[in-house]
């Protein structure tokens, strides 16, 4: 079932769990995130970065389109981080149903103008728009959009941002980063900010940078108010790490013996995730 990032949010919102969105760059991938998802019914979104957008290419999104359509669950399919008004308007045309500008590093003004228009248009044609305040840190040369220091997000200023650009959802600058963390960097969420910026502003939150936190915060941070947690650096490194070890044998060559435990090892991390998140069984609720 294909929704909009807005459907597939707004329950997440009443019902206090956060949906996955899975970061994928094959199609193998994409097939094993359809398939652990609708074992758990559990609602998701398949999320392409532009990077990622430009190495599957646009001939995969009528695959992936097919199968949101056909499956049992719901399934947003989101633009991650887009840098630009030009690639919204490739992200509509592509058939994504959910989209993200990411104007974090602009100064508040050009944010929100870039955001406001960017909703005007993407509302035009049936798409939802999330939007980030405030910027999220980065781990190594792999790591999203992201900065060496994390500018925390302000309630106050989450609350005009969200009243003058009418954007669906909101990532929010909490203490994570992209990418995985080194052993010389500690994981820290500030729960207690997501509490203040929860109760300020009405719009599902979005957590970005999600990646090597403890459990216990992203659960409880599932738990009051965030209902969108990105999902790329985990599922991609299990996955990787899997596929290298069967290549030790240097013997095999073909794919359908030497991908299935990738996908294994990578369905299980992302079933994880799932639990973890409160989304388990939600697509009932849809």
């Amino acid at each position: 079932m294909l929704v909009s990032g807005k459907e597939i949010l707004q329950v997440a919102s009443d019902q206090g769990f956060a949906v996955p969105a899975f970061n994928i760059s094959d199609y193998n991938m994409m097939l094993g995130i359809f398939d652990i998802c609708e074992e758990l019914n559990a609602p998701h979104m398949i999320a392409i970065h532009p990077d990622e957008v430009k190495h599957i290419r646009r001939d995969l999104m009528p695959a992936i389109i097919e199968r949101s359509l056909r499956s049992s669950v719901p399934t947003a399919i989101h633009w991650d981080h887009g840098a630009s008004y030009a690639e919204m308007l490739q992200a509509y045309q592509y058939g994504f149903t959910s989209v993200m500008i990411d104007a974090s590093l602009m100064p508040f003004d050009d944010n929100v103008e870039l955001t406001k228009k960017v909703v005007e248009s993407a509302h035009a044609v049936g798409v939802s728009v999330e939007a980030e305040l405030g910027t999220i840190g980065k781990t190594d040369g792999y790591a999203e959009n992201g900065t060496n220091d994390i500018i925390y997000t302000d309630p106050e200023d989450a609350l005009q941002f969200v009243e003058m650009t009418g954007t669906d959802s909101l990532a929010v600058a909490i203490g994570t980063r992209h990418g995985l963390y080194p052993e010389t960097l500690k994981p820290e969420l500030r729960l207690d900010l997501l509490d203040k910026i929860n109760d300020t502003v009405e719009v599902p939150l979005v957590l970005h940078g999600g990646s090597n936190n403890p459990d216990d915060e992203i659960a409880e941070a599932a738990r009051r108010g965030i209902n969108k947690i990105n999902i790329s650096s985990d599922i991609k490194s299990v996955y990787y790490t899997k596929l290298r070890e069967v290549l030790q044998d240097t013997k095999l060559r073909e794919p359908n013996v030497i991908q299935p435990p990738a996908l294994e090892a990578m369905k299980a991390e992302a079933a994880h995730k799932i639990k973890l998140f409160g989304a388990e069984g939600k697509a009932k609720e849809y």
